[in-house]
């Protein structure tokens, strides 16, 4: 073998192996989109918030989720709070968007004058997600959800 022709080998097989590179990365970013988070979830979640007065009141909870796997979701909750109590069978609403590196985010509204927003990372192909609430600043909840 010459050593052009020993160039050209090697010059092809780096542009084979970038060019598959290309197409895996292609493929995570498309296997990573809202569909992926579609159905039924049940969620435990638990955590704080700070109140008006500095006071802070633990809270937990049990919801059912549905998302619809194009950017919309609705919810059923049950939430204790250490302060405010039990609010039981509240529904709400709010969108969703899969990111191409399988992260979650979610603006929920519980009630029309409150927005939440979630970050969460998807798990066994959509199974499973875990998120935490990021907004309002006051308030620290994680959650993990399972498709049911």
């Amino acid at each position: 073998m010459t050593k052009a022709t020993f160039h050209a080998a090697v010059l092809a097989a780096v542009t084979a192996a970038a060019s598959a590179s290309a197409f895996a990365d292609n493929d995570v970013r498309r296997y990573c989109s809202d569909t992926l988070v579609r159905g039924t979830y049940a969620i435990q979640l638990q955590g704080s918030q700070t109140m008006p007065d500095g006071s802070v009141q633990n809270i937990i909870g049990v919801v059912v989720r549905v998302y619809d796997g194009d950017g919309g979701v609705q919810q059923w909750d049950n939430v204790k709070n250490s302060v405010t109590g039990y609010v039981p069978n509240r529904y709400g609403t709010g969108t969703y968007k899969v990111n191409d590196d399988c992260t979650l985010d979610v603006t929920f509204h519980p009630v029309p004058t409150v927005t939440l927003q979630e970050r969460g990372v998807i798990v066994d192909n959509g199974r499973e997600l875990r998120t935490v609430t990021v907004f309002p600043a006051g308030l620290f909840v994680t959650s993990v959800a399972q498709r049911i």
